[in-house]
C-alpha cells in the first residue's frame, strides 16, 4: 500500500511540473500583439495609351496615427450624388463622365473592361472611375437586391 500511495504521489508530482510548464508557455501566447491595420483601397479605372480601360488597385496613404485616428491628404471634390439602381441596372459599353469616385454602400455590382476584367463593387468598395476617353467599360447590377452608392466628383476638372 505504501508503495503505491508514493507511486501516486510521484504521478501527481509529474503530472503538475509538466501543467505547469505548458500553462508557462501558453501564457507567453497571450501577450498583446500590435495589429495590422486595414489598409484603405481604391481601385481605379483608367484610359491606356491602347485607348482600352485598365484597373489597378492601390492604398491610400495615411498619415501618423492621432490618437485612434489615421486621416489621408485632403481630396478637393465639387459635390456628393446618392444612387440607387435596380438589380436590372445594365450600362453597355460607356466612360465615365467625369473623375469620379464611386463608393458602394450597399448590394453589388461588377464593371468589365475590354480584356474581360471583371472588377466587383461590394459594400465598402472604393472605385476611382477615371476613363475618360476610349472604349470605357461595361457596368451591370449583380444580386437581387438594389445597389446604394455615392458619386463623389473630382474637383478641377
Amino acid at each position: 500500500m505504501k508503495l503505491v500511495s508514493r507511486f501516486a504521489t510521484g504521478l501527481a508530482a509529474l503530472g503538475w511540473i509538466p501543467t505547469l510548464i505548458i500553462t508557462s508557455q501558453s501564457s507567453q501566447d497571450f501577450r498583446p500583439i500590435a495589429q495590422e491595420r486595414t489598409p484603405i483601397k481604391v481601385t481605379r479605372i483608367y484610359t491606356g495609351p491602347d485607348n482600352q480601360t485598365h484597373a489597378e488597385e492601390y492604398e491610400i496613404p495615411l498619415g501618423l496615427p492621432r490618437g485612434a485616428t489615421e486621416l489621408s491628404e485632403p481630396v478637393d471634390v465639387t459635390s456628393l450624388q446618392f444612387r440607387r439602381t435596380s438589380p436590372n441596372y445594365f450600362i453597355d459599353w460607356h466612360t465615365a463622365p467625369r473623375r469620379q469616385y464611386v463608393i458602394t454602400l450597399k448590394g453589388e455590382s461588377e464593371v468589365e473592361i475590354g480584356d474581360g476584367t471583371k472588377v466587383r463593387l461590394h459594400p465598402g468598395h472604393i472605385l476611382l472611375a477615371e476613363d475618360l476617353t476610349g472604349q470605357g467599360h461595361i457596368s451591370r447590377a449583380l444580386g437581387s437586391e438594389d445597389r446604394i452608392s455615392l458619386f463623389i466628383p473630382l474637383a478641377g476638372q
